[in-house]
C-alpha cells in the first residue's frame, strides 16, 4: 500500500460544501449561485500577479487546514539533531583537514553543521550588487503539495520566466511571509517546521518561488573581510584540493563552481544525493547555501535540513520505490528506477513516514554564519523559513573515490552520461601518489585518504585485467591496439572509459569492457579491436605495489566481492581456466593503428606460450 501525507488528513479535511437551511429552496439556491458566478467573473477580470504560498487567497483547503490542531505535527520535535561543531580559529584554518577530521563521526548522520568562528564584514547583498553588477536571477515555481506519484500526478518544478534583482525578490518574499504571519522575520523554527508540513499535507494550489543553481558567489574578495579572505571562501576552497582533484574545478565547469540559492518562505529542495556522490558543504551567512557538499548561510531566515546517512541510502531508495512511487512511473527495475526519479529533485516525503518505516532521519536548523555538510550518498532535503541567500559548492577528497566508483556504475546501469571522468581522475591521482610515495612516506593524517585511492585504483585495475583476460579467452584473434590519450564514452551504457575500450564494425562507437560479450549481439566475428592505454603495464605495476602495503591486498579482495565490482564475477560464466589477478595475458603485441609501431606491452600467457617458454629454458639448461 502506497503512502501519502495527504491521506493523513483524510476524513478530517473534507471539503464538501454544505447548503445552509435558508437556501434549501431551489429558487434561493439558483439566485445565490448566480450572484457568486457574477462576482467570480468580475474577480477574474481583475486578477493580479500573485506571489507566495497562499497567493493572497484562502482556498477551501486552506480553511480546512486551519482547523487542524498543530499538535498533530508534534512528530517534528522527535527528529534527532545532527552533530554541531564549533571549531576554534586554529582548527578552522584548513577546511579540508578539519572536514576530514570530523568525517568519521559526522558521516554516520549524513549531514552535520559547523558554526563558523569567523564573520563577514561585507553583507552578501552588497557583494552581489557591487562585485556582480546587474546581478539578476530567474526563479523556479514550486507547488506546495505532496504528489501521488503515478502517471496522473507527478510534481515538476518548472521555470517561472521572471527575473529578479536580489532586492526585488526580498521585497516579494517578505510580503508573502507577512501576509501569512503579519511579520516577515523572527519566526520560531519549530513553529515554521510544523506549518510547512501542514501546508504540504493539505494545500492544493499554493506555490512558492526559488532561485536555484545561480552562477556566482556572495563571498567578499576583499582582504579586510575575515571570512572572505579565509580558505573557507567558496571561490578558493575547491582549489585547495590535491593534485588531480583540481581537474573538477579547472576542467568541469559547474561541478565545483559556487552556486547561489535564494529562497522565500517554504522554498524547498527535495530528497536527492549529490551528483557522483560528491560531498557538499553549505555556508550560510544569511543569504543561503554552498556545497563535500558544503553550504554556507549568508543571510536571511533559517533553513531546515533533513539527512539520511549514506549507509542507509539503499534502504531509503527501497522505501521510496515500494511506498511512494507507483511501478508504472519507474523507467528501470529495482532501486535504480527510483534513483532515476529522485535525481530529478522533485520528491518530497515526510520524515515522519520515513521514521515509521525504520529509515533514520536527522535534522539541522541552519542559521546565518553556519555551514552544513552533506556526506557522500547521504540523501537530504529541506526548506526555507523565509527570505534567505546561501551558497554551495561540491568538492572531493581521497575518501570520495570508493563512492565515485559506485556512482559511475549506477550511472552506467541507467545509461546516464557522467559529469565526472572518474577513471581518468583516479588513474592520474594514483600515478601521482606512486611518485610521491617513492620520495617520501605519507603522514598519518593522510592515511585514510591515501588508502582510499590505493584501494579504488587496485580494484579498477583488477576489473580491467579480468575483463581483458575473459575477452582473450573468448576471442583469441582479438587485435590489440594502443589507445589514444583521453577518455571515451561507451555507446551502449555511456560509461566514460579511460583504461581500455573495444571497437567493432557492428557498432558506431567505443564499447566498454564491462558487458557480457558471450551473449553480445556481434555479427562481425573476430574483427574487434581492443584499445588499451599505452601505460597499462606501468599502471598494473603501481597497483601491485599498492597491494604490497600491509593489509591492502585483503582490503582489495574484500572490496572486489561487493558493489560496484560484483558484476565482474558474473561475466563470462562458461570460460574455462582459473583466473589469477595480474596474470600474463596472451596477445600479439599492441600495435598503434596509425603508425604501425609495435609495443610489447602485453605478454603471452596461454598454455601454448608457457610450453614454448619451458622448452626454451630446457634448451638453455641443457646447453
Amino acid at each position: 500500500m502506497r503512502l501519502s501525507l495527504q491521506a493523513e488528513a483524510g476524513d478530517r479535511l473534507s471539503c464538501e460544501k454544505r447548503v445552509p437551511e435558508k437556501f434549501k429552496r431551489k429558487k434561493d439556491v439558483l439566485n445565490v449561485v448566480e450572484k457568486v458566478t457574477k462576482k467570480g467573473s468580475a474577480r477574474r477580470l481583475k486578477k493580479p500577479y500573485l506571489h507566495g504560498p497562499s497567493h493572497g487567497k484562502v482556498s477551501q483547503k486552506t480553511k480546512a487546514a486551519a482547523q487542524i490542531s498543530m499538535d498533530e505535527f508534534d512528530w517534528t520535535d522527535t527528529i534527532k539533531e545532527c552533530p554541531v561543531y564549533r571549531p576554534s580559529k586554529e582548527e578552522f584554518e584548513d577546511p579540508l583537514v578539519y572536514v576530514q577530521k570530523i568525517a568519521p563521526e559526522a558521516s554516520k548522520y549524513g549531514i552535520c553543521k559547523i558554526v563558523s568562528p569567523l564573520g563577514s564584514s561585507a553583507p552578501a547583498g552588497v557583494v552581489l550588487m557591487k562585485e556582480q553588477k546587474r546581478f539578476k536571477f530567474t526563479t523556479k515555481l514550486q507547488p506546495l503539495r505532496l504528489a501521488e506519484w503515478n502517471n496522473n500526478d507527478m510534481i515538476t518544478f518548472f521555470m517561472r520566466g521572471r527575473n529578479y534583482t536580489i532586492r526585488d525578490f526580498e521585497i516579494m518574499a517578505n510580503k508573502a511571509t507577512a501576509r501569512r504571519y503579519c511579520i516577515s522575520g523572527c519566526l520560531p523554527p519549530a513553529y515554521v517546521e510544523k506549518e510547512f508540513w501542514k501546508e504540504m499535507t493539505v494545500a492544493k494550489r499554493g506555490t512558492v518561488e526559488y532561485g536555484i543553481n545561480i552562477d556566482g558567489s556572495a563571498f567578499s574578495s576583499t582582504f579586510s573581510d575575515p571570512l572572505g579572505s579565509s580558505k573557507w571562501n567558496f571561490k578558493i576552497l575547491p582549489r585547495l584540493q590535491r593534485s588531480t582533484l583540481r581537474l573538477l574545478v579547472n576542467e568541469i565547469p559547474g561541478v565545483t563552481d559556487p552556486m547561489l540559492y535564494i529562497g522565500m518562505l517554504f522554498s524547498m529542495f527535495a530528497w536527492h544525493v549529490e551528483d557522483h556522490y560528491l560531498y557538499r558543504q553549505f555556508l550560510y551567512i544569511f543569504l543561503t547555501p554552498f556545497p563535500l557538499s558544503i553550504n554556507y548561510h549568508h543571510c536571511g531566515a533559517a533553513k531546515t535540513w533533513y539527512g539520511v546517512p549514506g549507509h542507509e541510502a539503499l534502504q531509503f531508495e527501497n522505501f521510496i520505490r515500494h511506498r511512494v512511487y507507483n511501478e508504472e512511473i519507474l523507467s528501470e527495475n529495482g532501486v535504480n528506477g527510483a534513483f532515476n526519479i529522485l535525481q530529478e529533485r522533485t520528491t518530497m516525503v515526510s520524515p515522519k513516514i520515513l521514521l515509521q518505516y525504520g529509515v533514520p532521519v536527522y535534522k539541522a536548523v541552519q542559521m546565518p554564519g553556519e555551514f552544513v555538510i552533506t556526506f557522500p550518498r547521504a540523501y537530504h532535503s529541506g526548506f526555507s523559513h523565509g527570505f534567505n541567500c546561501g551558497e554551495a559548492v561540491n568538492f572531493a577528497i581521497g575518501e570520495w573515490f570508493p563512492f565515485g566508483a559506485a556512482a559511475s556504475e549506477r550511472y552506467a546501469l541507467l545509461g546516464k552520461v557522467p559529469i565526472i571522468p572518474y577513471e581518468e581522475l583516479l588513474c592520474a591521482e594514483a600515478m601521482l601518489l606512486s611518485k610521491s610515495l617513492a620520495s617520501r612516506p605519507y603522514c598519518t593524517s593522510d592515511l585514510i585518504d591515501v588508502r582510499c585511492v590505493m584501494t579504488s585504483f587496485s580494484c579498477l585495475l583488477r576489473s580491467y585485467h579480468r575483463a581483458r583476460w575473459c575477452l582473450e579467452k573468448l576471442r583469441t584473434s582479438l587485435k590489440m591496439c594502443s589507445k589514444p590519450r583521453g577518455s571515451f564514452t561507451c555507446i551502449l551504457c555511456k560509461r566514460i572509459c579511460y583504461v581500455a575500450y573495444l571497437e567493432c564494425k557492428c557498432f558506431a562507437g567505443p564499447i566498454c569492457l564491462f558487458h557480457d560479450f558471450e551473449t553480445f549481439n556481434c555479427l562481425c566475428g573476430s574483427s574487434c579491436s581492443l584499445f588499451v592505454t599505452e601505460d597499462i603495464s606501468t599502471m598494473e605495476a603501481v597497483a601491485q605495489m599498492f597491494e604490497a602495503e600491509e593489509g591492502m591486498r585483503y582490503e582489495v579482495e574484500q572490496k572486489m566481492k561487493s558493489l560496484p565490482y560484483l558484476w565482474i564475477q558474473t561475466l563470462f560464466p562458461r570460460i574455462q581456466g582459473k583466473y589469477r589477478p595480474y596474470c600474463e595475458i596472451m596477445s600479439s603485441s599492441i600495435q598503434n593503428v596509425d603508425t604501425g609501431i609495435k609495443m610489447s606491452m602485453i605478454r603471452r600467457s596461454t598454455a601454448q606460450g608457457k610450453q614454448m617458454r619451458n622448452m626454451k629454458k630446457k634448451r638453455i639448461n641443457g646447453a
